[in-house]
């Protein structure tokens, strides 16, 4: 009895927490950054604000979990069915194209991720970095690339601005219907993108 109220207890205090990580994706999205105070995600979460630090010690860190756990889904997302040996292309394709899945798919999350790329106050460096490793394959098969003479000796950021960053931008243009993503445009992005990085 008492660990199956243990348990009622845990799961209703991790529907509060998720609550509230949703209500400051949509907050941040919609109204951005700054006005979304605590005030207004614990209404939206349908709590107390005083509820939000049992989770969250301030706003800055409920930020940083959100960003955290969205680069983490991201990653999962992008590196599915990804193996290291696979030849730099092919690689490279699948990780493009799970990211574009990812992005169409899950449209909140990516346009948060987005920000907190454009935003530099969102988020604090030591979570920046920490999401960063969440792209250590990518990092890894540009580098393996740029051995095998395939990609360009660049950094990756810049590799990441050429080949990557686009996605965002076609996706933007997409939810303001000015633009559809079908699969033939899908590939002629990817193609770009590739041709962007290969020597």
């Amino acid at each position: 009895m008492n660990s199956n109220l243990t348990m009622a207890k845990r799961t209703k205090s991790n529907e509060k927490r998720i609550a509230l990580l949703n209500a400051t994706l949509h907050l941040v999205n919609n109204n951005g950054f700054h006005d979304a105070p605590m005030s207004k995600i614990a209404k939206m979460a349908d709590v107390s604000p005083a509820t939000i630090y049992i989770y969250f010690e301030n706003k800055q860190d409920l930020i940083n979990r959100l960003y955290l756990e969205n680069k983490a889904s991201f990653s999962e997302a992008a590196f599915k069915n990804y193996l290291p040996d696979l030849p730099v292309k092919k690689g490279f394709e699948l990780i493009w194209r799970n990211m574009a899945q990812f992005k169409l798919h899950q449209v909140e999350e990516a346009k948060f991720l987005s920000q907190c790329d454009n935003i530099s106050t969102m988020i604090d460096e030591e979570s920046r970095q920490e999401g960063l490793k969440n792209l250590q394959p990518l990092l890894d098969l540009w580098k393996r690339g740029q051995k095998e003479g395939i990609i360009k000796s660049v950094s990756p950021y810049l590799l990441y601005a050429y080949a990557i960053y686009p996605l965002a931008f076609l996706m933007t243009m997409q939810q303001r219907n000015d633009f559809e993503l079908t699969e033939g445009n899908l590939t002629e992005a990817f193609e770009s993108a590739w041709n962007a990085i290969r020597i």
